[in-house]
């Protein structure tokens, strides 16, 4: 049964990368065309396998990490709860998950990475109750046994549009390279949404960033996804950094239901659309980035006031998989991030959503502001250590507050009731580096009228994070 078992989920794993194939073959018969007709000479098969010029002569990468948090939460006042509340009472939750990144150089401006994960944990309340819920590294899949899955298979394809050059770092699904400064990248396959789109610096990142997910992304940007965080699609950039502008747009599968772990492959009926807009620029000589983002997601989803009249029709709390049908859901979010000196980095982000249908992919948050910023710790002689403070405040639209508030459930809410308030979230952690590979981060998190209730709260949450990587 065991060798059956790993069969099944080598089979799973290894069939969608026939499709990566597809793409790596669609992007380098593309590749040598661009290289022939740049050259003004018929392409040849000895082209395929060739490195730019200045790219350095690493055939294959390896990167590996991990990362365990644990949190306590302390018993909080609550007047009523309901099936998706936030447990009132003293609780505490773990994560724990490994990630290997095995990339290889395929022919010029080509990468491709693969990345097998194991995650294992347990929630608050089985992520229930918080529209910011306290740990981003718990998927909605988390359970006691460990869990091993692909992330990633995806395929990187640059191809320089000539100019000034410029060095990419090396680092986790990325080569280190020298690309012109003006380029167009091609991303195709596995991955997750944020690893190409609201890329903001100071808070992207759980395992070494805020770990709550009001400071992952924007908080009301649905973005699709499998109940992992990841997904198939293809994304395009256009980059011109000695302008400082860059253009992304992608399309990306929906789950096959609200929150769920199979994807819809019908991506010309159900999809999510994306596009984003990039400005570099200078201000009282510090380096900043803003960007503008707007998507639309296509899929059967269910409306609130549809809910709400069912409900009240048949006499019944409002229901949304009851009134399930072909939907489109808009959204769009502006983000800042801007260096303040060497050793502080700030953010913001302010995001609307329409927020009449069921959230689908990400968490129940309607729209929302946040800031914070990133401090290193320079100035108590450790550099490396990392000081940060972040503050969202998150709200929904009127029509979700009415399908709460006259009892209905969502993906992650269900208080059975609702007085509502913003929900505002304090985060602090201190990052101590204690060698190059390894940090371990003390972590706080205050939590105001949990699930937007003001009947519940506040909720604390303590805890510490330990990250390695290689």
């Amino acid at each position: 049964m065991l060798f059956l078992s790993m069969l099944q989920y080598a089979w799973v794993a290894v069939r969608p990368l026939v499709w990566v194939r597809v793409l790596m073959g669609v992007a380098a018969i593309v590749s040598v065309m661009s290289m022939a007709h740049a050259a003004g000479v018929p392409a040849s098969a000895d082209d395929v396998p060739c490195i730019a010029s200045g790219e350095l002569d690493d055939r294959f990468g390896f990167h590996g990490q991990t990362t365990y948090v644990w949190q306590r939460k302390p018993a909080f006042d609550a007047a009523y709860s309901g099936d998706n509340s936030l447990g009132a009472a003293r609780a505490k939750s773990y994560s724990f998950t490994a990630t290997l990144d095995l990339g290889m150089r395929l022919w010029k401006g080509a990468e491709f990475h693969f990345n097998p994960e194991v995650a294992q944990g347990v929630a608050f309340s089985e992520l229930h109750g918080l529209g910011g819920l306290p740990n981003g590294e718990l998927a909605k899949t988390a359970g006691t046994n460990p869990t091993l899955y692909r992330a990633r298979a995806f395929l990187r394809q640059t191809w320089g549009l000539g100019g000034d050059t410029e060095h990419v770092d090396a680092d986790f699904n990325q080569f280190a390279n020298v690309v012109d400064k003006r380029r167009v990248v091609l991303t195709a396959g596995n991955f997750a949404v944020p690893d190409v789109f609201d890329a903001v610096s100071y808070a992207q990142d759980p395992r070494t960033q805020f770990m709550n997910w009001s400071f992952m992304a924007h908080p009301s940007f649905d973005y699709p996804a499998d109940a992992r965080g990841y997904n198939w699609g293809v994304a395009f950039e256009y980059i011109d950094s000695e302008n400082g502008w860059a253009v992304r747009a992608g399309r990306f599968l929906q789950p096959e239901q609200s929150n769920g772990l199979p994807l819809d492959t019908r991506f010309l009926k159900h999809y999510g659309d994306i596009l984003e807009l990039e400005k570099r620029y200078t201000l009282f000589g510090q380096e900043g980035t803003a960007r503008l983002l707007g998507w639309r997601n296509q899929a059967r989803m269910g409306r609130f006031d549809d809910a709400m009249a069912l409900g009240a029709a048949i006499g019944a709390a409002p229901d949304v998989g009851q009134v399930r049908k072909a939907h489109a859901k808009l959204g769009a979010g502006i983000s800042f991030e801007q260096k303040a000196g060497d050793n502080l980095g700030l953010f913001a982000r302010l995001n609307w959503s329409d927020d009449k249908t069921e959230t689908y992919a990400f968490t129940e948050v309607g729209r929302s502001v946040s800031f914070g910023g990133l401090l290193k710790g320079t100035a108590w002689r450790r550099a490396n250590d990392v000081l940060g403070m972040a503050v969202a405040v998150n709200m929904l639209g009127p029509d979700h507050r009415a399908y709460l508030a006259a009892g209905g459930s969502g993906a992650f809410l269900g208080d059975g009731g609702l007085n509502y308030g913003p929900e505002r979230v304090l985060e602090v952690f201190y990052s101590l580096q204690v060698t190059k590979a390894l940090a371990i981060s003390p972590d706080f998190q205050l939590i105001q009228n949990p699930g937007y209730n003001r009947d519940r709260g506040p909720a604390k949450f303590v805890g510490v994070r330990v990250h390695a990587e290689f």
